[in-house]
């Protein structure tokens, strides 16, 4: 935290630096010595403003860093150990259950939109009856009581948001594609490689140069594959051809795969049920 020319909500910042330490009010004040009532306090914004010898320890205790900076001046005083922590996915700190409590921090409460965003109904087979007949209400919000649980999504979530794709082409032939999807001081999460052929050679005709793609694979790392980055790759890809002026990419799909390659735009060959066609 720094302490600008503006007031700061201590209570909220401690909430949020609880939540990406994946701490209970319990398990703060523990770290700290600071009392779970004295933290409840602050939170709820109750009470006197707390000392700033409190907050550092609770920052400290939660993994944080504590800094003081005066107004223009890039140089802060800092106290704590570890850097300051990358931001998760946005949570609504105002939520309440039904008897008006507000939700614990760091359990990441969440909308649930579709069944598939609420835990108690992945594996209930009762839910694939019609909803007149579930066995108990789907909640508006939810969250992960299982704290590895937690520590993937928030992965996700930063993975989701920090990746960036581009083309490689150190070491390379001119006729290769190689797409990386990279995450910044994580390296590679994805990648994509296809490779170029000659229709005239293909064909045995004079057909004017004419250029296509043969997709090789298209990989992502486990625990991604459901965040969409094989289908930014396959975008990519027909971005690419574009800029190249190749209108044409084939590929056979191994593995069951072709619905993956039809989300992405392939299109089936009548002739080869596993071959698909992509135009750009």
């Amino acid at each position: 935290m720094a302490a600008g020319t503006g007031a700061i909500d201590v209570g909220a910042a401690l909430r949020d630096l609880r939540r990406r330490a994946d701490l209970s009010q319990r398990e703060m004040a523990e770290r700290s010595g600071v009392p779970k009532s004295t933290l409840a306090r602050i939170e709820a914004g109750q009470g006197c403003e707390p000392a700033f010898r409190t907050v550092e320890r609770l920052v400290r205790a939660a993994g944080g860093e504590l800094a003081l900076r005066l107004p223009g001046d890039p140089r802060s005083t800092a106290s704590g150990g570890s850097p300051s922590l990358p931001d998760d996915e946005a949570r609504d700190d105002e939520a309440r259950d039904e008897a008006g409590r507000r939700y614990p921090a760091h359990l990441d409460v969440r909308r649930v939109r579709t069944l598939r965003d609420w835990p108690g109904a992945w594996w209930v087979h009762s839910y694939t009856l019609p909803e007149r007949l579930w066995p108990v209400r789907v909640p508006e919000l939810t969250y992960d009581l299982d704290r590895a649980r937690r520590d993937e999504r928030r992965w996700r979530n930063r993975t989701r948001a920090q990746v960036r794709f581009r083309r490689a082409s150190e070491g390379l032939p001119a006729t290769s594609w190689r797409l990386l999807a990279e995450v910044p001081g994580a390296g590679p999460v994805g990648e994509l490689r296809a490779h170029e052929r000659s229709v005239d050679l293909l064909l045995g005709e004079e057909l004017g140069d004419q250029r296509e793609l043969v997709l090789e694979s298209v990989v992502v790392a486990p625990g991604l594959r459901a965040l969409g980055i094989g289908r930014q790759l396959i975008g990519l890809l027909g971005r690419e051809m574009a800029l190249a002026g190749i209108r044409t990419a084939h590929a056979i799909a191994e593995f069951g795969n072709v619905e993956f390659l039809l989300a992405c735009g392939f299109e089936l060959q009548a002739s080869r049920p596993s071959a698909l066609t992509l135009e750009v």
